[in-house]
């Protein structure tokens, strides 16, 4: 417990050494690509999620998920690649390679379906390479491009928001 809130705390440092703010980006090319980063502590419906993404012109082949957990049961089994806190050190480095492989892709689109500021969830986002990164107005301004109001129990009114302003941005 105590060492947990050492390492959000260190976290939470190197986070604040690292943030930028995103870079725009000015190609209008069309979103075929999507990961989605959900806090799964807060929100289980990504499956419902991502019914409401598919509907809306994305092919399920197309997104990738992944999801954070405060709490990781050894026994149960989880529908999409989930991770823990314990999946970093002290330092803030990533230790499991499911991760890094995910921060890597060059997503057209990157969703962050998460409301509260955690570290480890804001230094993922930070670190990805997506092209264009959209999240909710509660999260710290600099981290993506298209914030939208609303909470994390309405995904309806979330992805209809999101795609709503990707036609207005001639991104789909």
């Amino acid at each position: 417990m105590f060492l947990n809130y050492i390492k959000r705390v260190l976290i939470k440092k190197t986070l604040k050494s690292s943030i930028r703010n995103v870079k725009v980006d000015n190609t209008k090319n069309p979103i075929k690509t999507v990961g989605l980063f959900v806090d799964e502590s807060c929100f289980l419906n990504t499956d419902d999620l991502i019914k409401e993404i598919v509907s809306n012109g994305i092919a399920e082949s197309n997104i990738k998920v992944i999801a954070y957990r405060d709490v990781l049961k050894k026994n149960e089994v989880y529908s999409c690649p989930t991770f823990g806190l314990k999946d970093f050190n002290f330092k803030g480095t990533i230790e499991l390679q499911l991760i890094n492989g995910f921060i890597s892709d060059e997503f057209d689109l990157l969703i962050n379906y998460y409301d509260v500021e955690k570290p480890v969830l804001l230094l993922l986002t930070n670190n990805s390479k997506a092209k264009f990164k959209v999240g909710f107005s509660s999260i710290d301004k600099r981290l993506n491009h298209l914030m939208i109001n609303s909470n994390v129990e309405n995904y309806i009114v979330f992805t209809h928001e999101l795609f709503r302003y990707l036609k207005i941005l001639n991104k789909i």
